[in-house]
């Protein structure tokens, strides 16, 4: 088993982490007897010798062989494991640049690719079809693989594992010329379309698609019954899936590419299986939050899940009718209906159908989301988040509910009922952080959240909350006025953060000189900068003196500096010359449909410019009607930063610049 491993330079090899010194030890581990130890040896093994990928490390040729020595051997605990470390090595040497592949790995494949394909015939099912996913996934000939992967397909009996093997003759014959084994493999493969059993059907049809990708579309009715069929489970059991209903309809999902519904609605059908339906409505959540257009055919299916048995269904149906939000408030009865619906996620037992109903209702602007706010702001316990949470546009549909402030922020219109409960907390709250996410909420409102002032002068008086106190009254305005001798007198002491109190002075109906002086040296030290950039524009031509600053600014490497600076000088100069040029590159991407969060604001400024905006109009107006939804996060998120841009560009488009 061990032999040579003395003779490696270990110390002089490297892996994710540095030296590989310790790599031998791991090595010894993973073929002990304590199963949990040898199953930590060769997760630690695969954190060391791929971690992310993007590399093959000396280290991992030099181990290789010992891995496979170790997965060939019957008394080995985490032969699965290790068969999974060398599945992931072998399919990013196929991807990496040659730069970036040890020179040594090459040579260690081949010797390694004979022992694997023995591997085909263990006794072991688990470890034929790890085999198998790793003769798949590697970019290997397919000429060298599909000899044995043919010959064990026709002796094969265990289904999880023909599984398996059906995936590696379609992956595999992808790399073989034309004819010979490649020309069998396909037609063993097209035979399989009409296999007796439904998941070899799927498996057949995964395995195609790559070289047929009208596939899916002519055969979608074999593909819908394996996916809603109970053998679905068996793809649990394979190596190269290792999961169920919602993995596998996630899985099939991607053999369909753009809008089209079809299979989705499909997936939506009556179905008694509860995974079946939860599963429909996952997928239903990742193709909203990539196309408009699925939304006229999927609402009603989504609408019908509001009153099924299962709580799970229940609570994704209002949950994606929240993330649509203004397209669904023709549902806001059906909605309204499951406020009082106190049944609790399995896997998440502080959020509820009712709280889901709840948000729905918030971002439909349906005030009968209220009473159940004011109880949430006045504290009551709830499975809202704590803080916001931020998901990548790949996670592309994470079911989940906003914090209690983001959900406010949604509701400007429904003010004067709210504020009194606000209030309230206002003044009770000792808690820092739901202290300034209120009135953060109340900077958002804006004038209209006047009822306020009072709570937040007394906010000023406090060294703990004056900050709190001083971002809501700037927000709110000139109705703020009684506070301005506060806030003077704090933009006098309060250190570095006099910069605040200046400019919420000024935001009140004070004098502008404190904050021109305090976001001066902001703007020279290059400090909070975008901030004192937007404060300097909302001094309009008080800030003229930092025109040529400014001017300058609009030219800097950092896109949110140049856009901010544009604007700024705008509303201090007048100066559209400079200005919209620097706006309109920020967007130029947005007509392609690549959008990033500074198109905003850029968009916000240049409806501002009148005809000096004519140019980004004409430039954006295809963006309103592309079915892509352009955002860069995922979950409900990713919905309202499509709904905002869009607005934004209509904006831009309406008579006033464009004339």
């Amino acid at each position: 088993m061990w032999v040579g491993m003395d003779a490696v330079d270990w110390a002089g090899l490297q892996h994710n982490y540095g030296s590989a010194e310790g790599i031998p030890g791991l090595l010894r581990r993973c073929g002990g007897l304590d199963p949990e130890d040898a199953e930590d040896a060769s997760s630690e093994l695969l954190n060391l010798l791929f971690h992310q990928g993007g590399w093959i490390c000396s280290a991992a040729s030099a181990a290789l062989p010992f891995i496979m020595r170790l997965a060939a051997a019957p008394q080995v605990p985490s032969r699965c494991a290790l068969l999974e470390l060398v599945a992931v090595l072998a399919s990013e040497a196929g991807r990496v640049e040659a730069r970036f592949l040890d020179s040594g790995w090459v040579p260690a494949w081949e010797q390694a690719l004979p022992e694997l394909l023995g591997l085909l015939d263990d006794p072991e099912p688990e470890i034929r079809r790890a085999a198998a996913d790793v003769l798949g996934g590697c970019d290997s000939p397919g000429e060298a693989v599909l000899p044995a992967v043919l010959r064990c397909w026709e002796a094969e009996e265990d289904l999880a594992t023909r599984l398996e093997l059906v995936l590696c003759l379609g992956q595999a014959a992808l790399r073989a010329p034309v004819g010979g084994h490649g020309a069998a493999a396909l037609d063993v493969l097209h035979g399989l379309l009409d296999a007796p059993h439904a998941q070899i059907r799927l498996a057949a049809v995964h395995a195609l698609t790559p070289n047929d990708p009208g596939l899916p579309a002519r055969r979608l009715d074999l593909i819908l019954e394996a996916v809603r069929d109970p053998t679905v489970e068996l793809w649990r059991h394979t190596s190269s899936l290792q999961t169920g209903v919602l993995g596998v309809h996630y899985w099939t999902a991607g053999l369909f590419t753009g809008p089209a519904p079809t299979f989705t609605l499909g997936l939506l059908a009556d179905h008694h299986d509860d995974e079946q339906r939860i599963g429909a409505l996952a997928q239903a959540g990742t193709l909203l939050s990539q196309w408009h257009s699925p939304t006229d055919a999927l609402l009603p299916r989504l609408v019908a899940r509001l009153d099924d048995p299962h709580t799970e269904v229940r609570f994704r149906a209002a949950e994606l009718l929240a993330c649509l939000g203004p397209a669904a408030t023709a549902h806001a009865d059906e909605v309204a209906a499951l406020l009082s619906d106190t049944a609790a996620r399995t896997r998440h037992t502080r959020q509820t159908v009712g709280e889901a109903a709840l948000w729905a209702l918030a971002r439909m602007n349906d005030p009968r989301c209220l009473p159940g706010l004011i109880e949430l702001i006045a504290g009551a316990r709830s499975g809202f988040a704590s803080a916001s949470a931020h998901y990548p546009a790949t996670d592309l549909h994470h079911v989940t509910l906003p914090a209690l402030h983001e959900v406010l922020g949604h509701l400007p219109d429904h003010a004067e009922p709210l504020l009194p409960s606000i209030c309230g907390r206002l003044d009770t709250a000792t808690d820092d952080r739901l202290l300034n996410r209120l009135c953060d909420v109340l900077a958002d409102w804006g004038p209209v959240a006047e009822a306020a002032v009072p709570q937040l002068t007394g906010l000023l008086e406090d060294d703990r909350t004056w900050m709190a106190g001083a971002t809501a009254l700037a927000g709110i305005g000139s109705a703020g006025n009684e506070a301005r001798e506060l806030l003077l007198s704090r933009s006098r002491d309060a250190g570095p953060h006099a910069e605040l109190a200046a400019w919420a002075y000024w935001r009140v109906g004070g004098e502008p000189g404190p904050a021109l002086e305090a976001l001066g040296h902001s703007i020279e030290e290059r400090s909070f900068f975008r901030p004192a950039l937007r404060k300097l524009a909302g001094l309009g031509p008080h800030a003229a003196p930092y025109a040529d600053r400014l001017r300058a600014l609009t030219a800097d490497t950092d896109p949110w500096t140049r856009v901010e600076a544009a604007h700024a000088l705008w509303a201090a100069t007048g100066d559209t010359e400079t200005a919209a040029p620097a706006l309109t590159t920020a967007v130029t991407d947005l007509a392609e449909g690549a959008y990033l969060p500074v198109m905003l604001p850029a968009l916000d400024h240049l409806a501002k410019l009148g005809h000096a905006a004519r140019p980004a109009a004409h430039l954006l107006r295809e963006v309103p009607a592309r079915e892509q939804r352009l955002r860069t996060s995922g979950g409900w998120r990713g919905f309202v930063q499509d709904e905002d841009i869009r607005t934004a560009v209509r904006e831009l488009l309406s008579p006033g610049p464009s004339t």
